[in-house]
């Protein structure tokens, strides 16, 4: 009985202290019972104590080490700022056309572009022969607006065989366009009708269809072309006066009407560097009908075969940021 009562004893001091599992107090109350002896409870009570010993070490040492970089906090990144406000592209053209309308010879010019679109719009499509355009109005599908054109003069200075012709000044056209995509973003119906001012004073209108392919970075256009001319233009740069002819034997009197100038094509290829830069390049052929190709300028001096060439690069920022 005494030998018992000190088995219960420190079972019951070791549960109460912690060092001792109720599990393992029971199996050893189970081996007393059985006839186990004193040493072996003492041996089975010490390897449980060291057990939490270790426990507790391990626990302390885990305590003492630096995080690793599996647990440690990544540092926190200073956010970008977010574009607010209108969103300019600027551009840096360059185009070979022909010297004067229904030239033969060619020349090279250079020059820049700027467009503006609003907050919150998406890119739109433009053509490289597109004049310059601002939207006024319009949605996903259509948009109408402000555009402009720089048409080229014609000069003796040209050519030397053009002597005793009287000289037709370049011209500003401002108008107005309007598009329609009849199939979002593949297929762009696009008009302009301006007016000419200083070299000439009347109307012309260009349309255009392009089909539209965007791929990879890439993006493709092409389609037909339609050229039309008031009588005022088509007298200005493809009518010879009766005192042209007299000083000019080569040409004789033409005095030409108004209506389609020329058919045409146009084709670019755009690559999409990034977000901000593009670049751009362009050809075009437009064959010149009615009464422009009936001129004595253009069969004296200059073809109907009317081509161009270009490219251009463009980058594209925001006007202002907004705070993140």
């Amino acid at each position: 009985m005494k030998h018992r009562g000190s088995v219960a004893a420190f079972l019951f001091t070791g549960i109460a202290a912690g060092t001792l599992a109720p599990q393992a107090a029971f199996a050893l109350s189970a081996g007393e019972t059985k006839g186990g002896d004193t040493a072996e409870l003492q041996v089975a009570a010490a390897d449980e104590t060291a057990t939490v010993k270790k426990k507790a070490r391990v626990a302390k040492v885990r305590k003492s080490l630096p995080p690793t970089a599996a647990t440690a906090e990544p540092p926190l990144q200073k956010a970008e700022p977010i574009p607010n406000g209108w969103m300019l592209t600027i551009k840096g053209n360059v185009l070979v056309s022909p010297d004067f309308p229904g030239a033969k010879n060619y020349g090279f010019i250079a020059f820049p572009t700027l467009s503006l679109r609003s907050p919150g719009e998406a890119e739109r499509f433009t053509a490289p022969d597109d004049g310059v355009s601002l939207a006024v109005t319009g949605g996903e599908q259509w948009s109408v607006g402000v555009v402009g054109r720089y048409q080229t003069g014609r000069y003796t200075s040209d050519d030397r065989a053009l002597a005793g012709i009287q000289d037709a000044k370049w011209a500003l056209e401002p108008g107005l366009f309007g598009e329609f995509w009849a199939l979002k973003d593949t297929i762009r119906l696009r008009a302009e009708v301006r007016y000419g001012i200083n070299g000439y004073n009347g109307l012309v209108s260009n349309l255009g269809v392009d089909l539209v392919q965007n791929v990879g970075k890439f993006t493709l256009s092409g389609g037909p072309r339609l050229a039309l001319a008031g009588g005022q233009y088509m007298d200005t740069y493809f009518g010879v006066t009766p005192a042209d002819a007299a000083a000019n034997k080569n040409v004789t009197a033409y005095n030409p009407n108004g209506g389609v100038k020329s058919v045409g094509v146009a084709a670019a290829a755009t690559y999409h560097w990034n977000d901000r830069w593009a670049t751009t390049v362009r050809g075009g052929y437009d064959l010149l009908v009615g009464d422009a190709a009936d001129s004595p300028i253009v069969k004296s001096f200059g073809s109907r075969n009317q081509f161009t060439f270009g490219a251009n690069a463009s980058y594209t920022f925001p006007l202002g940021y907004a705070n993140p």
